[in-house]
């Protein structure tokens, strides 16, 4: 995607989800659960960027979030 003379592209906004999560009074633990993993870790692990999510995965969370998946898109600028 290009915006004026910059390249532009979309990732996953991870902060956002946190954001997101906190305020839907949703822990670590209960995003764990909701998505099928076996211990908190595997969750915190996307949600701190350590773990790629996939795109099922970033709609589950959607769904969770009850929030459109576009929600948890930013934009940033990259070097052409």
């Amino acid at each position: 995607m290009w915006q004026g003379d910059a390249a532009v592209k979309l990732v996953v906004n991870l902060g956002k989800i946190k954001e997101l999560r906190k305020a839907s009074k949703l822990s670590l633990n209960d995003m764990s659960k909701q998505l099928g993993f076996k211990s908190p870790n595997g969750y915190f692990y996307l949600e701190t960027g350590k773990t790629k999510i996939s795109a099922e995965m970033l709609a589950n969370i959607a769904l969770i979030l009850n929030v459109p998946i576009d929600d948890l898109f930013m934009e940033v600028e990259s070097k052409p």
